[in-house]
């Protein structure tokens, strides 16, 4: 397909530290790939597998728009900003790291492993007030439709952050496909792959592929089998 590039699962890095087993979409820390740096503003998408009470110490990040969904399990959070709490599946998490902020990420189960996506977006302003922030999705809302879970508009549905950024979580039947359109010319789409099988534009994606498509208005997601996925639209300049 022209203008896209195909992220295939097991093209990947992977880090797998005993205590977290991570998969990167893009260069991270030690693995380093020079055609996988980003993909417009999006720079980071790790997918984290936490084993039971095991977790990040606290570390510091500036001026970056960190989200973090959590697929299974839960996701104890403390921050500079005072902040105390615990994701669990089903909800989505942003922090504006903006001037700097500290944390600390932990599975509070002694019983089960966390899996999450975190994904790392360079901001549309430098330097901002770190602000952080939490809401539990509204998982009907996904069935055979995209539902928007991050905007960069605070009145709008889901978390916002400083970034003309939109994404949507979907859970499709089989057999059903949608079409969805750019909320913003010149941006671009990456779609990962949950579980299940999709094609986008015809380019079949299996569990844990990705595509990122830019150059065009709109996309068509077509499942094939019972399908979850995340669409991520993107600014592909700053």
């Amino acid at each position: 397909m022209k203008n896209s590039v195909l992220h295939k699962a097991n093209t990947r890095g992977n880090a797998n530290h005993g205590w977290l087993n991570a998969y990167h979409s893009f260069s991270f820390a030690n693995w380093y790939n020079p055609e996988r740096v980003q993909f417009g503003m999006l720079r980071v998408l790790n997918d984290d597998t936490i084993a039971a009470g095991m977790g990040f110490g606290t570390h510091p990040h500036d001026n970056m728009e960190i989200i973090t969904i959590p697929l299974e399990g839960d996701l104890a959070h403390k921050d500079s900003m005072g902040n105390g709490t615990t994701i669990k599946s089903g909800d989505i998490q942003v922090m504006s790291a903006g001037t700097g902020i500290q944390h600390s990420e932990f599975n509070p189960n002694h019983d089960q492993q966390t899996k999450l996506f975190q994904i790392w977006l360079f901001p549309k302003f430098r330097n901002v007030t770190p602000r952080y922030q939490q809401i539990t999705l509204d998982k009907s809302l996904e069935k055979n439709d995209f539902a928007q879970i991050l905007s960069p508009n605070a009145d709008d549905a889901g978390v916002w952050i400083h970034q003309d950024a939109w994404f949507y979580m979907s859970d499709f039947d089989a057999n059903f496909s949608k079409k969805l359109g750019l909320k913003k010319e010149g941006n671009g789409f990456y779609i990962m792959n949950i579980e299940g099988e999709i094609e986008v534009n015809g380019e079949k994606l299996e569990k844990r592929d990705a595509i990122g498509i830019w150059e065009t208005p709109e996309i068509e997601i077509k499942a094939n089998t019972d399908a979850k996925f995340l669409v991520m639209e993107i600014p592909m300049e700053q």
